[in-house]
């Protein structure tokens, strides 16, 4: 004994021969490790961001709150400049504007249209740190004007490396820029070496965005078998050109269906997947819902599953005859709930210059390129 207290030694110590206690003091440890690791899972389940409690559009700014306010939920120069000065007189911000977050703006495919590129930033306004954007893939081919649009993103890239995102779709692929248009015009502009330059860029796009933790971004869609995990998207060796099967081809060209299930491909590759398999990704991962591009749609979206798998398209009158509109998605607050933003084609800009361009092309000889678009 020892300060009135008894030693807590196990049996096994005590009778290290005793097979029956040797084989007791194994079940009661099984025991003690189990009901830690429950413990262990049910903090982490509880342990839930302070974001989810917060009902940020149900609060209401006083009228006599005479202090500066975000624009549209966004920050912008004027409110920092509201904000210091506001500061300086030792006010305080009112508390909506202390929680609000910024929005960020979903874009899928623009396909070398580069006037309805321009016509986006028109309408949204230009990216910043304060007007963040995520482009999902199929940035070229098809469309007159792939360099200048690819150009014109890499550059804000640059400019804003944090708050301007691109993902990889299947047109970031040397297969298709052969087929529908990409090498050629790379080639018609500049030279092979700049499109092998370009390849080699492609390859390096991320295949997904993970937003807050409740949103995944990918340009095809779901995958072709059951139990992928958020780790194992991350493991993906992405510099290459795609496979034909498996995780990576699935993620730049799935799509979704309306029947439970998984069946064969329209396209010829990857699959098409159900509610199901859209419902089990999420709940095994923890996510909310999945925002693809990859299909061309009337109204420019299409939200499916229940709410969890949309598809957002932004080249609107695809390929100078589909009539369809575009659309980008705004994704904001604490809950993400997707806003839907549409928009037609410039057709006097588009038509004409492209018209222009072709003409052009033609010079190079280049009329199997435009055939094939």
């Amino acid at each position: 004994q020892r300060g009135g207290k008894f030693p807590k030694i196990p049996v096994v110590r005590v009778r290290p021969n005793d097979k029956d206690a040797k084989m007791k003091y194994q079940e009661c440890n099984k025991i003690v490790k189990q009901k830690a690791f429950e413990r262990a899972i049910a903090s982490d389940e509880l342990k839930r961001s302070v974001v989810d409690s917060l009902d940020i559009e149900n609060m209401t700014i006083e009228d006599d709150y005479a202090g500066p306010k975000l624009e549209d939920g966004n920050v912008t120069l004027k409110f920092m400049k509201d904000l210091m000065a506001w500061f300086k007189d030792q006010n305080k911000l009112h508390r909506k504007c202390a929680y609000q977050t910024e929005e960020i703006t979903i874009c899928g495919d623009t396909h070398g249209q580069y006037y309805d590129l321009l016509n986006i930033f028109e309408l949204n306004g230009l990216p910043s740190i304060t007007n963040p954007y995520l482009f999902n893939g199929d940035f070229v081919d098809r469309g007159s004007f792939s360099v200048e649009v690819i150009l014109t993103l890499f550059g804000f890239k640059l400019l804003y490396p944090e708050h301007f995102h691109l993902l990889r779709g299947n047109h970031e692929t040397d297969n298709m820029n052969q087929m529908y248009g990409f090498e050629g015009e790379v080639k018609a502009k500049y030279t092979a070496q700049m499109f092998q330059l370009f390849s080699e860029v492609f390859q390096w796009l991320p295949l997904t965005q993970c937003i807050n933790n409740k949103v995944l971004v990918m340009h095809g869609g779901l995958f072709s078998e059951d139990g992928v995990t958020l780790d194992d998207i991350r493991k993906i060796d992405r510099n290459r050109q795609p496979p034909d099967s498996g995780p990576m081809c699935d993620l730049l060209w799935s799509d979704p269906q309306p029947q439970d299930g998984r069946s064969i491909s329209k396209r010829g590759v990857s699959c098409q997947f159900g509610p199901d398999v859209t419902e089990r990704f999420l709940e095994q991962n923890k996510l909310q819902y999945i925002v693809r591009s990859h299909e061309v749609k009337a109204e420019g979206y299409e939200v499916t599953h229940s709410g969890k798998c949309i598809t957002v398209f932004s080249a609107p009158n695809y390929c100078d005859q589909m009539g369809n509109k575009g659309a980008y998605i705004h994704l904001r607050g604490s809950d993400l709930k997707p806003e839907f933003h549409q928009f037609t084609a410039v057709v006097s800009a588009n038509s004409a210059l492209r018209k222009a361009y072709i003409r052009s092309l033609n010079s190079y000889g280049l009329k199997r390129m435009i055939s094939a678009r």
